[in-house]
């Protein structure tokens, strides 16, 4: 069995899942994991799905037929056996006005560390009280081993004293 990475990328429009889990389903294969959303009138994804070694060129030429009939652009990449990081996972928050720069000052600082973010959820909403745009951030992050979470905390603490937002690391 093949571990498959696939990204789409499209006009959103009702059945565009359905056209990925057909396919995937029609090559033997198993939707383990996903992240999807409509961002700016498109739809965009990222699956994990688990397909026969030997079904793999049929499904990369059913998502090509996706891609000519301009339903949804995709990649199909087979999975690497590279080892998840090693350390603490923490989650960090982060919640201000919105304004450029923000995903790069604090991915700057985790990087500085040597820390990998896993999962990164972005959103920007009206602020209700204080007009304006509110931005918005949660990520999983893992702190390599020798990195005392207490550091990381007071530079992040530092960092949304600056920028003027709030960020929050837990445990």
């Amino acid at each position: 069995m093949a571990t498959l990475v696939l990204t789409a990328l499209g006009d959103d429009r009702p059945g565009l899942v359905e056209a990925l889990s057909r396919l995937i389903s029609e090559h033997g294969g198993s939707w383990s994991r996903s992240e999807m959303a409509r961002l700016g009138g498109k739809f965009a994804g990222i699956v994990e799905a688990v397909v026969p070694d030997h079904l793999v060129d049929g499904l990369r030429a059913g998502l090509d037929g996706l891609a000519a009939g301009g339903v949804l652009h995709t990649t199909l990449d087979v999975a690497g056996a590279a080892d998840a990081p090693s350390g603490r996972r923490v989650t960090v928050a982060l919640v201000g006005t919105d304004q450029p720069g923000l995903v790069l000052a604090v991915s700057a600082a985790l990087a500085a560390v040597g820390a990998s973010i896993e999962e990164l959820a972005t959103r920007v909403s009206e602020a209700p009280m204080a007009g304006g745009q509110m931005f918005e951030a949660d990520a999983v992050v893992v702190l390599p081993v020798g990195v005392a979470e207490d550091d990381v905390r007071d530079q992040l603490e530092a960092l949304a004293t600056h920028l003027m937002v709030d960020i929050v690391l837990d445990a």
